[in-house]
């Protein structure tokens, strides 16, 4: 239907202005991707979607492109396709959707061109993106000339197939010395900078992790961020590991329920610093944050978590808490001026 029928033209968007019916369209493309690509994963929910898409960290920039029918009258939209370049730091990261009706149309290849040339021109050298396995995009972006740069494993846990009795005994397996908290919505003024030393000292090592989400390693990044997650629509849940003699944070753990898909909650970072190892705190804080979503989600039905491959003990502790292993998720790295040079049209 589409593959005849459509006609598309791409034109930079910005989704504060964007009305109610675009975004909806926009979201409708969205689940028909996750559809294909991720039958497995929850739909979206056309719940803060504009703030998910245009809040920003201090600092960052992102600009987007729509792909959309070009015979509609103006002020309706029928997108069929969607992509952003969030400026962070030193690289461009990028994010592409397309229907999965108007693929091998050149549309995919139409909108990174649009996003490349924009971040070239803002002075970007590079640009990341991620890649789900056993997914057209693996192919997609390797035509392209990205390469890959890290992996991760995706897991997931349902929260129905939980041992609840064997996750309490996990729960309270932490080491004497040791106190666990739980912080909803953000550690406490009086503990940022000791979140936020722990944060750096657990991103130390990953020298092949492109980065491609904001890092919060010092106080006020940590506020900011937050405050973000906030704003768009990503309810934060922290439990922590605090080690009574010194007071410092031994360990963290972070999820967030976003609006967007609050049945499957993102569990963001993992932490134990090098000296608190050994204690039983990875797996007592994971387990405290899921009797701890229970009570606060009961909406809630699965929790998914990515973790470096070459992260043995956490993917041990993952497995007895009873994730289970999805698929891999690829970071793609480019140099920009190359793409932007293959991507130029040629007579």
């Amino acid at each position: 239907m589409y593959r005849q029928a459509v006609r598309v033209r791409v034109r930079e968007w910005d989704p504060r202005t964007a009305s109610a019916g675009e975004i909806r369209s926009l979201v409708e493309t969205y689940n028909a991707v996750l559809a294909a690509d991720l039958p497995d994963d929850p739909p979206w929910q056309d719940v803060q979607v504009v703030d998910y898409l245009a809040e920003t960290m201090p600092g960052e920039r992102r600009m987007s492109w729509v792909a959309e029918d070009d015979r509609l009258a103006e002020g309706e939209s029928t997108i069929y396709g969607h992509v952003s370049v969030l400026l962070l730091g030193d690289i461009g990261v990028l994010e592409v959707l397309v229907h999965p009706a108007l693929r091998r149309r050149g549309l995919g290849q139409q909108l990174v061109a649009v996003a490349a040339r924009r971040a070239y021109l803002e002075g970007f050298s590079s640009i990341g993106v991620e890649a789900i396995g056993d997914t057209p995009a693996i192919a997609f972006y390797e035509a392209l000339g990205f390469e890959q740069e890290y992996v991760e494993t995706r897991s997931v846990l349902t929260l129905s197939s939980v041992d609840w009795s064997a996750l309490k005994v996990m729960a309270n397996g932490i080491s004497p010395g040791y106190r666990v908290e739980y912080h909803p919505g953000g550690p406490p003024a009086a503990l940022l900078e000791a979140y936020a030393q722990a944060k750096l000292e657990g991103q130390e090592g990953d020298d092949n992790d492109l980065d491609l989400r904001p890092s919060s390693s010092d106080p006020q990044r940590l506020r900011d961020s937050l405050d973000t997650l906030h704003r768009r629509g990503l309810k934060p849940y922290i439990v922590l590991a605090i080690h009574e003699a010194s007071g410092a944070v031994a360990g963290l753990t972070e999820v967030v329920v976003p609006a967007q898909h609050p049945e499957r909650a993102d569990q963001y970072d993992t932490i134990v610093v090098r000296e608190h190892r050994g204690y039983g705190i990875e797996r007592a804080i994971k387990a405290r944050m899921l009797f701890e979503l229970r009570a606060a989600e009961p909406g809630l039905r699965e929790v998914q978590t990515w973790n470096a491959q070459h992260n043995e003990s956490m993917l041990k502790v993952n497995a007895e808490l009873g994730f289970q292993s999805d698929r891999d998720w690829y970071e793609y790295g480019v140099d920009v001026a190359q793409l932007v040079q293959r991507l130029e049209p040629t007579d």
